[in-house]
């Protein structure tokens, strides 16, 4: 299991961090709504390695059967490890490439708040809430805990039902 979980871990890894490192230079001209659209997409797209190390385990290492609970153990095992690799990336991001992100972030959702209609009271009070958020967000750990839950989600998702399509039990003999 070993083998597989790593072996497909560090792909999914891979696929979501070159995403995430591709669109930096088109942060700016991507804008925070599309910039969502995008990354949720590359997670999916890298989480789709979850499915396929999951088949490979029941393929090449438990001779063609897997129960519910190994798949989803080997599931959630790939999908720690795309995530692990994922916050890894946005650390190095946020921290060395994109200084200034959740200033611009904060200008973007005050901006929200203001086209939408909102109070001087309501900006007044978002711009409190991303000033709370960038003083947290600049905190390493905190910044890796929030980060990790963005896609880890999707992969408990995705090796869920990966695990439940891809079971399958030894053939009863008569």
């Amino acid at each position: 299991m070993k083998k597989t979980v790593l072996t497909f871990g560090l792909i999914s890894a891979a696929v979501s961090s070159a995403m995430m490192l591709l669109t930096v230079p088109f942060m700016d001209r991507l804008g925070f709504d599309r910039g969502a659209i995008l990354g949720y997409t590359a997670i999916v797209l890298s989480f789709l390695l979850v499915f396929f190390g999951i088949r490979s385990y029941r393929e090449n290492v438990a001779g063609g059967t897997l129960t519910f609970g190994r798949g989803l153990t080997v599931g959630l095992l790939i999908a720690l490890l795309s995530c692990i690799g994922y916050v890894a990336t946005w650390e190095v991001i946020y921290f060395k490439l994109a200084p200034g992100f959740t200033d611009k972030y904060a200008a973007y959702a005050i901006e929200r708040v203001r086209a939408s209609g909102g109070s001087q009271q309501a900006i007044d009070e978002k711009r409190r809430q991303m000033e709370q958020f960038k003083e947290w967000y600049d905190k390493p750990l905190f910044n890796a805990a929030v980060t990790f839950l963005e896609p880890f989600p999707i992969g408990v998702a995705v090796a869920l039902i990966s695990a439940a399509v891809l079971r399958k039990r030894k053939a009863k003999m008569c």
